[in-house]
């Protein structure tokens, strides 16, 4: 008997974690699987990874995806041959899929109509959609046509209030999944160094370079800040970077005037003398990055899919805004309005010194502030509901092809 065949279109890189945090069950669950995948934004690093094979072209754009944040980055998008891309996307998908026997679309409207187009049974997820960003989701006519379809066996959101918004407009078929990432979310014995009586603050600056690389600095002189505030504080800083990022560390240290030893970033002002201690360390791992949100006690966030992972397990978010083209302003806001109490956006443009200052009071007086702290562990269940999404879908997906576990 021949083994069943899925196909996997997203179109973000959020959306491609969410969906190789799928198809990672999937293969535990049933091996016999046949996958593959059409990342519609950026390389698919996490098919890539896991070696699922890509079935057409792929390219990062200067927008990285998020060209509805500035639209100018959606005018260097064309000229870097986005239509055609997509277009040569949308033809690949055409032909690779009367061979399959299921579609699962990640995202919003790009990929829910390939999904649509091939007329073939497909699953939704719409991870990057969200009635807690307005109160009611609003879809366009477009794709609310496209998840009305019998084509469209199930529609599944990342928190249960867009679930109970979808269905009272009459969309039955939504679901909670939540967000898949957290299954994988569990420390791994990593040696972080970490002193047991010292509360740990989580630096996460991203994943895309070289946005992650100014973020990464932000978030150094925000660190300085803090220790200002706080010098006797007893916090230590861990950073969750990406390897490309690691290989840096050399430049930025300098650029920002720190000092680096095997990841290990130290501060001291200037006209220290160098018998004197240096006023705060940043260890950098690469490797460490479920270790580090676990047992960190607070997060500065300047990330995506990543901050909604702290959030799930309950920690409290201190967001500085960047230039872009990801974490501006207006993602944080809006991100703000989808993890409700837990994150708090300090300014509203790129980080000034005066924002930084700001930021580290923020700081201090989160950690001290323990019926937030309360609040914080109680808000991101709530949220995004229990852990266990990548199951729910992948047991869903087998149903549906008529397989069992």
């Amino acid at each position: 008997m021949p083994s069943k065949r899925i196909l996997f279109i997203s179109n973000g890189h959020g959306e491609d974690n969410h969906t190789s945090h799928v198809i990672q069950t999937l293969r535990q669950l049933c091996p016999d699987i046949e996958m593959a995948a059409m990342p519609i934004v950026g390389e698919g690093k996490a098919y890539r990874s896991l070696d699922v094979p890509i079935i057409g072209p792929t390219k990062t754009m200067p927008s990285g995806g998020f060209f509805y944040m500035k639209r100018l980055y959606l005018l260097k998008d064309f000229q870097s041959g986005l239509i055609g891309l997509t277009w040569r996307q949308l033809q690949a998908v055409l032909q690779y899929a009367p061979n399959c026997d299921l579609i699962m679309a990640t995202g919003d409207f790009v990929s829910q109509t390939f999904a649509y187009l091939t007329k073939r049974p497909f699953i939704s997820f719409i991870s990057c959609l969200s009635a807690l960003y307005e109160g009611r989701l609003r879809l366009n006519p477009l794709l609310w046509h496209n998840l009305n379809s019998s084509g469209c066996l199930a529609v599944f959101t990342k928190d249960s209030h867009t679930v109970y918004d979808l269905q009272r407009q009459g969309l039955t078929k939504a679901q909670l999944a939540g967000i898949p990432a957290l299954d994988w979310l569990v420390p791994t014995g990593k040696d972080l160094h970490l002193k047991p009586d010292e509360r740990a603050i989580a630096l996460l600056p991203g994943s895309r370079m070289p946005e992650a690389a100014r973020n990464f600095c932000l978030q150094l002189q925000l660190v300085v800040e803090i220790a200002k505030v706080m010098p006797d504080s007893g916090l230590q800083f861990r950073a969750a970077l990406i390897p490309s990022l690691m290989e840096q560390l050399d430049d930025i240290a300098k650029s920002q005037g720190w000092q680096v030893t095997q990841g290990i970033l130290t501060y001291s002002p200037p006209g220290n003398s160098p018998d004197e201690s240096p006023i705060v360390e940043v260890r950098c791992y690469s490797d460490a990055f479920s270790d580090i949100l676990c047992y960190s006690t607070l997060v500065i966030g300047m990330a995506g899919l990543a901050v909604e992972q702290a959030v799930a397990i309950g920690k409290p978010i201190v967001q500085i805004p960047g230039e872009g083209p990801q974490f501006t302003y207006q993602f944080a806001e809006a991100q703000t309005r989808l993890l409700g109490i837990s994150a708090q956006t300090i300014g509203t443009k790129p980080a000034t010194p005066e924002i930084l200052k700001q930021a580290a009071k923020r700081v201090v007086e989160t950690l001290e502030d323990s019926d937030y702290l309360a609040k914080c562990k109680e808000n991101g269940p709530e949220r995004f509901g229990p852990p266990g999404a990548s199951k729910r879908i992948a047991r869903f997906i087998l149903n549906s092809l008529g397989e069992t576990e």
